[in-house]
């Protein structure tokens, strides 16, 4: 019991928690995406899933952004969204992190003869 199971549970997340940085190349300038086509009945599935993100201090509106990604959606197995950002434009211009996340591979091999494994939503951390 140590991740909540809905949103009714999460205590958000505050600014106060750290601070974030995206490191740019040189010259760079704001991405700038257009929504892609969503079906009317998915965008009201969208709409109301952000309402409550924003209502529980998951994110937060913004009035307007020079930077703008589209929303990729995706539908989980038991018939929820995933609600996803793709950021491929913003990762062609951010300056590459010297200490990446290990591979996939790495991991499997670390957890290698382990006697017992898990796999934890953690409520949709990272927004799945």
């Amino acid at each position: 019991d140590l991740f909540p199971h809905g949103y009714h549970e999460f205590k958000g997340v505050h600014y106060s928690l750290g601070e974030m940085r995206i490191n740019l190349k040189y010259g760079a300038l704001p991405v700038r995406k257009s929504p892609y086509r969503m079906n009317p009945n998915m965008r009201v599935r969208v709409k109301e899933e952000l309402d409550k993100m924003i209502e529980f201090d998951i994110i937060k509106a913004m009035e307007e952004s020079e930077w703008i990604s589209p929303l990729v959606i995706n539908i989980k197995k038991d018939g929820w969204i995933r609600i996803c950002v793709d950021y491929r434009d913003l990762n062609v211009i951010c300056i590459i992190d010297p200490f990446p996340t290990p591979f996939t591979k790495e991991i499997l091999e670390g957890a290698a003869g382990c006697e017992v494994y898990s796999f934890m939503d953690g409520f949709s951390g990272y927004h799945q």
